[in-house]
């Protein structure tokens, strides 16, 4: 859907301002030697309605005219600079609700082109911790959003729902990092539920990077749809060279690297920084609004995204 919108804004942006370019070079200056022709032909002064009538502008191109500029901005500003998003799901509790509005820096990771996303202008790397929307690797249609958790060439365990992480070894490097288990705290257990069983929520520091994450303590491990690198062992794999590891905060209920792989590079589509909004839509079962209708709005969650 998105990119059907991408491309539809581009061919309407350039619809209206080839448009627009042909009555400026061509057009108009065809209406004004009409009118000029006009009065020459008649030793009386043209009646006003009658000048206006010759140069008046099409329909098509007044209208080219007045969206073209509207449509330039927009195409500029949702390609290129800052794209909205809407949360779609609860992968990314708590860092993340239904109902959150988020920007997207599109820019953040470089530039490419709406519509074959081709890059065309390089900026910085994905760091661990980044929260991403990226197009989904089964079916590139859809926009998904995770936290990077390995870098190219990193190693990522998670076993019996701790994660563990060894960052790749630079070359000239004389020891190597180890394979070590990425800290957290228990904060709470009653803020979150999920079928009626309280979460854990933990404060992970990953790499520097701190986060609230939840954990079903009653959710076995679904190791048996884990994707399963080659010749490595499940729930253990090694990040590819132009590729990322992501997962969702709320571990139990996100699908994620562990189940389908790795994001490649072109697949990147921005980093997350902030919410504009966030809308409230819990609602009393015998509540006569349709499910799409917020019943609040949560300003308290406003700001940055951690």
């Amino acid at each position: 859907m998105a990119a059907l919108f991408s491309l539809i804004l581009v061919l309407v942006t350039l619809g209206t301002g080839l448009i627009w370019l042909l009555d400026k070079f061509y057009l108009a200056p065809r209406r004004q030697q009409k009118l000029a022709f006009a009065s020459e032909q008649t030793t009386a002064e043209l009646p006003e309605e009658a000048r206006d009538k010759l140069v008046q502008e099409p329909w098509l191109v007044e209208t080219s005219k007045s969206i073209f500029p509207v449509i330039a901005f927009v195409l500029v500003l949702r390609s290129f600079l800052w794209e909205p998003f809407q949360i779609p799901s609860g992968s990314m509790m708590p860092t993340l609700l239904v109902g959150d509005f988020i920007l997207v820096n599109k820019h953040e990771y470089g530039l490419r082109d709406p519509v074959f996303r081709a890059k065309f202008w390089d900026n910085n790397d994905p760091q661990r911790g980044d929260v991403i929307v990226f197009k989904y690797p089964k079916d590139i249609r859809v926009d998904y959003i995770k936290r990077v958790i390995g870098l190219p060439g990193d190693r990522v365990v998670y076993r019996n729902k701790t994660l563990y992480l060894q960052p790749k070894c630079e070359a000239g490097v004389a020891t190597c990092p180890g394979l070590e288990p990425v800290q957290s705290v228990e904060v709470n257990r009653d803020e979150f539920f999920q079928n009626g069983t309280p979460l854990m929520r933990l404060d992970e520091d990953l790499a520097g990077v701190e986060h609230d994450i939840l954990i079903n303590p009653r959710r076995p491990e679904p190791l048996r749809y884990y994707y399963k690198q080659q010749g490595r062992q499940t729930g253990d794999w090694v990040v590819p060279e132009g590729s990322y590891f992501v997962m969702g905060d709320n571990r139990d209920n996100s699908t994620d690297g562990r189940f389908w792989g790795f994001v490649p590079e072109e697949n990147l589509v921005g980093k997350a920084t902030g919410i504009w909004i966030s809308f409230e839509f819990d609602r009393e079962r015998d509540s006569v609004l349709p499910s799409w209708v917020p019943t609040g709005v949560r300003f308290s969650r406003i700001g940055g995204i951690d």
